[in-house]
């Protein structure tokens, strides 16, 4: 009974978090990069990953408070980069063939890198500081400068939204509507539309929103956790799998869903984005809290070499295919990147085996 009662709740997560991103979260981040004059990779970078990436942040200060579990949270966070890069920007590849602008990628790609350098620098000794955790905040300061400032520095065309893909979406919901399931589906969007405030009040929206992905993203990692413990699999399973793709959920569904639209430079810039914000905000700010009053926090560093080696790897991993690709992703090339992510979970599950 217990197992039926997980994988509805996990179910019922999924699709409760793809509408969420589809018709409150991508339409608020839409509403606010306008009044803020951000163009879409920009949103990507800052507004979406903040968003999307709020369940690791909640991960990492549950598992720096909770006795037992101090490693979680940056365990959680690598896997969730490898996910990231991988998975969310193969899914949005295979989604819809488009051109990625270079330069907010190598903009992007520079500060993920500093970010790896930094987690490299704080984890050697085996402890992390207030100032180490001063410098996570820091550096994620000057990566928000530099993606409002970057088009200055190398200027290049916006991702534009595609109206076709917006009419195709409306015709679909249309047909759907007209059947006995969607009408079931269609009254759960209209509890939705009463809970959610009024469009005009994006920001609430926006926040309000951040609040349910947290909170269905932990209902989904707490379902998923319940399943594999009923069917015995392995612990280190279910952080590789679990807790670092259910996580990541609400990046996928936003990346899949700007993908869609035609804007496949703001789906790139939210899946490094998020990595950015995991590491620099995810990380630094719990240590930040509790460095305050002068205490260490101490980190495990027995697999750090091999974390630091996968890390860098997505980054060249990526990289390449862009150029190789000459800037152009499709679905070959997100064959590719899912295919990588796939070999690194049976390795590590042949390891385990």
């Amino acid at each position: 009974m217990n197992l039926i009662l997980y994988v509805l709740a996990l179910l019922a997560s999924f699709y409760l978090l793809a509408i969420i991103c589809d018709r409150y979260f991508v339409f608020s981040l839409d509403k606010i990069a306008i009044r803020l004059k951000m163009n879409s990779d920009m949103a990507g970078a800052t507004l979406m990953a903040v968003g999307s990436s709020a369940p690791e942040l909640f991960v990492s200060f549950i598992a720096l408070f909770k006795p037992g579990n101090e490693a979680m949270g940056a365990g959680t966070i690598v896997g969730s980069a490898l996910f990231n890069i991988l998975v969310i920007i193969g899914a949005s590849a295979m989604v819809r063939k488009a051109f990625i602008a270079w330069q907010p990628v190598i903009r992007d790609i520079i500060f993920y890198s500093l970010s790896i350098i930094l987690l490299i620098y704080s984890f050697w000794d085996g402890r992390i500081t207030f100032f180490e955790s001063i410098a996570f905040l820091a550096l994620y300061i000057i990566y928000v400068l530099a993606v409002l400032k970057w088009r200055k520095i190398l200027p290049y065309k916006d991702d534009e939204k595609d109206p076709l893909e917006e009419l195709k979406e409306d015709t679909e919901k249309e047909i759907g509507e007209k059947s006995i399931f969607g009408r079931f589906l269609n009254g759960i969007h209209l509890v939705l539309d009463f809970i959610f405030p009024k469009q005009e009040r994006y920001w609430l929206v926006f926040i309000m929103s951040i609040a349910f992905i947290a909170g269905l993203s932990w209902v989904l990692v707490e379902s998923a956790v319940g399943i594999s413990i009923i069917l015995h699999i392995p612990a280190v399973i279910i952080g590789l799998t679990v807790l670092a793709a259910g996580t990541s959920i609400p990046d996928l569904m936003s990346s899949i869903i700007v993908a869609r639209q035609g804007r496949g430079g703001m789906a790139i810039s939210n899946a490094i984005g998020s990595n950015i914000f995991d590491i620099l905000i995810g990380l630094g700010l719990p240590w930040l809290i509790v460095t305050v009053g002068g205490k260490i926090v101490p980190v495990a560093t027995e697999n750090l070499n091999s974390s630091i080696i996968l890390l860098f790897a997505t980054v060249i991993a990526v990289l390449g295919f862009l150029m190789a690709k000459k800037w152009h992703i499709n679905k070959l090339a997100g064959f590719g990147l899912i295919s990588i992510y796939i070999i690194y979970l049976l390795w590590n599950v042949f390891q385990v085996l």
